[in-house]
């Protein structure tokens, strides 16, 4: 294995290249993993791993001097770390590391992160069969092209063809589920399927192929607030197929129930037969997000998902402030990390009652027991959603609350509720990044009022000019005011001058729905129906979650 001319690399890229700190195999392994590159080099390796952190590691390589460097240096950066903090290494991380390293050997590198992640992969696998958890039947297909000799993809010892023909189907299907979201509650009735709902639908209005599965068996809510009662499913060429509502796919036991007031009575294997059948055998096609309905408690459907479904991207917990529904968070949050679930954030559903006259907030229920449960055992606390009228409204009829009511005051908040599923991203085609905190607590945010007499005017487009807010909202404080002349009248400009601007929410009396539209476009949330007010004051309504908005005075 020769070593390709190192000129122009950094001294540590040739150091690794030269003397390799880590090669050959372990005598004791736990973790192990072998994948080719895209030119035909393979890389593996080998981990010793001692209370959850990799106290040993090797590898070998067949490939060039710049894989050996790369490898040398993942290895370097995995060893005395957590396993999944190791899998998370990526190709940017290596080569930041490495120095200055030629484009052309760059791949190097994203076969080590790969041939890194499927090795850990493979030890968390192990771990789990030992503890009697199902695998983690993920084989690590990176932007490589390679596919590590994983637990999926290997008859394990004792299986049946028969039971390995259904797992390797089971893993087909998943692989092809880019983001798993369950959506968790300790008690019932605290609004967690209308959370799992609308989070489903903003996903698929946002452009990402979007699922919703309702495996709460006993009682399936998700026909009914979406108005698909009398969707029944059909079989296609690749199993049976998902309804379909405004490019969401949906599934549900209730699809297959001959009368929806029959009683689903059964025990824990049937419920786990279910399950896995809406895994395995529906056609869910590629999808970017796929949401799970899960019913309450930690029983046996939340419990057949995470065995079934492989690693979940993260865990929404929803509840209602008052201690008796807040308490149960605790349990949801440690079922989360025994499974070892990312917990997104906690969301307080129905907490206060927003009066739709005075906008005056009362708290029904005794308040902030999500917040301070949340904030006890560490993980974020996402918001909390006030009651609504016109959510009950929407459910009953069938529609999404966020797609029926989208201007509204409750909409927005719920937005930003969900906004840190939105920003999932997959980066290098198997990495995983998680953002738990909104990105309006990272951010100030911006807003504009349309002014006359230095208060908000009803005639949006034809104001003469705009104040411009910056606020901190994780403060709830208003950081500065700017006011600017508006642009020319001219059909189709404001979207994109206020864009320019840094404009995120747009305050206003009323706008008609195609403006609506071309604003949404940018990325820009419109509020209609707000009061005359001074800027300041609306931005501090709005901050306190109690800004109301009335009719929608200019809808044309």
């Amino acid at each position: 294995m020769g070593c390709p001319d190192m000129e122009g690399f950094s001294p540590t890229a040739r150091d690794h290249a030269e003397n390799p700190r880590h090669h050959g195999r372990l005598k004791e392994f736990h973790g192990h993993a072998r994948v080719t590159g895209p030119c035909g080099d393979t890389m593996e390796y080998w981990l010793s791993v001692r209370h959850e952190k990799i106290h040993d590691i090797s590898f070998v390589t067949d490939g060039c001097g710049s894989s050996r460097a790369c490898g040398s240096l993942a290895a370097c950066l995995a060893e005395g770390k957590r396993v999944e903090d190791a899998a998370a290494v990526q190709q940017r991380d290596i080569l930041a590391a490495l120095g200055a390293f030629p484009d052309e050997s760059k791949h190097c590198a994203l076969l080590a992160a790969n041939s890194l992640k499927a090795a850990c992969e493979d030890y968390l696998s192990r771990r789990d069969q030992s503890i009697g958890a199902a695998p983690r039947e993920n084989d690590c297909k990176g932007e490589s092209g390679g596919e590590s000799q994983s637990v999926a993809a290997m008859r394990l010892e004792g299986e049946s063809e028969k039971d390995f023909i259904e797992r390797r189907a089971l893993h087909d299907r998943l692989s092809r589920i880019q983001r798993k979201i369950i959506v968790l509650s300790g008690k019932g009735g605290v609004g967690k399927s209308t959370i799992a709902v609308n989070l489903a639908v903003e996903l698929a209005r946002t452009g990402y192929r979007t699922g919703l599965l309702d495996v709460d068996l006993h009682g399936p809510s998700i026909p009914t607030l979406l108005g698909m009662e009398k969707e029944t499913i059909r079989g296609g060429a690749g199993g049976m197929l998902p309804a379909e509502v405004d490019g969401l796919k949906v599934m549900s036991i209730g699809f297959l129930l001959d009368n929806p007031d029959d009683a689903v009575i059964w025990r824990g294997p049937a419920k786990m037969g279910a399950i896995r059948q809406f895994f395995q055998d529906v056609a869910w096609g590629d999808l970017d997000y796929l949401i799970i309905d899960s019913p309450p408690g930690t029983g046996d459907e939340p419990l057949s998902v995470c065995q079934l479904a492989g690693r979940l991207d993260g865990a929404v917990i929803v509840t209602t402030p008052q201690k008796v529904a807040a308490v149960d968070v605790r349990k949801s949050i440690t079922f989360c990390r025994q499974l070892r679930i990312p917990v997104i954030g906690v969301v307080e559903n129905m907490s206060g009652f927003a009066c739709p006259k005075c906008g005056e907030v009362t708290q029904i229920l005794p308040s902030g027991g999500g917040r301070r449960i949340a904030e006890d055992m560490s993980v974020p606390f996402l918001g909390a959603i006030p009651m609504d009228p016109k959510i009950a409204e929407a459910c009953d009829n069938g529609h999404a609350f966020l797609r029926q009511y989208a201007p509204s005051p409750t909409a927005m908040i719920m937005r930003e509720i969900i906004r840190p599923v939105l920003e999932l991203r997959r980066e290098n085609g198997d990495k995983h990044e998680l953002k738990t905190t909104s990105s309006k607590e990272n951010t100030p945010m911006r807003f504009a009022i349309p002014l006359a007499d230095g208060k908000l005017t009803m005639h949006f487009g034809h104001c003469a000019s705009f104040a411009l807010v910056d606020a901190d909202c994780s403060e709830k404080k208003i950081l500065k005011r700017e006011d600017i002349d508006a642009p020319p009248h001219e059909p189709g400009l404001l979207p994109q001058w206020l864009a320019e601007h840094g404009v995120q929410v747009i305050i206003a009396g009323g706008m008609g729905s195609r403006a609506q539209n071309l604003f949404q476009q940018q990325n820009i949330r419109v509020i209609v129906g707000a009061p005359a007010d001074t800027p300041e004051r609306l931005v501090a309504v709005y901050l306190d979650g109690s800004l109301q908005s009335g009719e929608n005075v200019c809808d044309h």
